[in-house]
């Protein structure tokens, strides 16, 4: 679904929820014969529509807001370049996706890599693309620890988009 510039998606996780409970309200009224049952089922089986569907386009129109100040601020870098002292920095890299995770909650994860080494790349939303393994990118983000008191340097991304394999620095 598209509401302006924005693809709105809901996960499968979602829409698995609302099957699910689609099925148990159409068998408890089959069984019982109780159609007033519909009057707050249907409301409540749209509300697990709608909730999710809000929250990702709200969560996508921040991320997208933040993209020109990336696109000002970002420092392009290597990916071996990143380290646990630039924690806050924004940062721009180019690379390949070697791996996704997670797309299917809307939460996607990519392992990207250059020619200098590989680095996790998070998203708390869907992109605007669809990224897969082999895409030529470019991240806009901010490096942050792995895990609150520990872990390795990885990327809060706020932008992945697919660029041209030519461009790839």
């Amino acid at each position: 679904m598209k509401i302006g510039n924005i693809n709105v998606k809901i996960s499968v996780v979602s829409l698995t929820v609302f099957g699910i409970f689609t099925f148990i309200l159409l068998s408890t009224v089959i069984a019982t014969g109780d159609t007033s049952i519909l009057i707050w089922g249907v409301p409540i089986l749209a509300l697990l529509l709608i909730i999710p569907a809000a929250l990702n386009y709200m969560s996508q129109q921040q991320y997208a807001s933040l993209v020109p100040m990336y696109e000002q601020e970002a420092k392009n870098v290597k990916i071996r370049a990143i380290n646990l002292n630039m924690i806050g920095e924004p940062v721009r890299i180019k690379g390949v996706v070697e791996r996704t995770y997670f797309q299917f909650i809307n939460r996607p994860q990519y392992l990207v890599a250059d020619r200098t080494g590989e680095i996790s790349v998070k998203m708390f939303t869907s992109p605007p693309e669809d990224v897969q393994k082999g895409d030529v990118v470019e991240v806009l983000g901010t490096v942050v620890k792995r895990y609150i008191l520990s872990g390795d340097a990885v990327i809060n991304c706020v932008s992945i988009r697919k660029v041209e394999k030519d461009q790839q620095s």
